[in-house]
């Protein structure tokens, strides 16, 4: 049987190695090397669907910047809108930028930070490619 000091320092590690599951919190950039270069002005609609590359870098930057919030795996806990039940379409694919881009408000509270400035549009694209290649089941 443990003791309780040893039990409370193996929670505190598990705990530990749960939140560095979900990132850090604080936004940070996403290697998008080796993904088509986009340029500067905005592309209206996800240019990487279905590119395996697109989908392994934006695992990353997904489970970096977004997993905290919108859960593991894309599966939402609660806390913030499971992304796999947005359209794989134009529309969706607007929303998702913008928002991604812009962050979110709700009743003068920051909801969700903008990214713009620490992600680039590859990146933003890359996160999409996986989100939208995760299972809804």
């Amino acid at each position: 049987m443990l003791k309780p000091v040893a039990l409370a320092s193996l929670l505190a590690l598990a705990a530990a190695g749960v939140a560095l599951a979900h990132g850090d919190g604080a936004p940070s950039p996403v290697d998008t090397k080796g993904l088509k270069e986009l340029g500067e002005d905005p592309v209206s609609e996800n240019p990487y669907r279905g590119d395996k590359l697109a989908i392994s870098i934006g695992a990353t930057g997904y489970n970096q910047n977004c997993a905290r919030c919108h859960g593991l795996d894309a599966k939402s806990g609660g806390m913030a809108p499971d992304l796999r039940e947005l359209p794989s379409d134009a529309e969706g694919d607007s929303w998702f930028y913008a928002r991604v881009a812009g962050g979110a408000t709700k009743d003068g509270r920051v909801r969700m930070p903008p990214f713009l400035g620490i992600l680039n549009q590859e990146a933003i694209w890359a996160i999409r490619t996986y989100v939208e290649n995760q299972p809804k089941d």
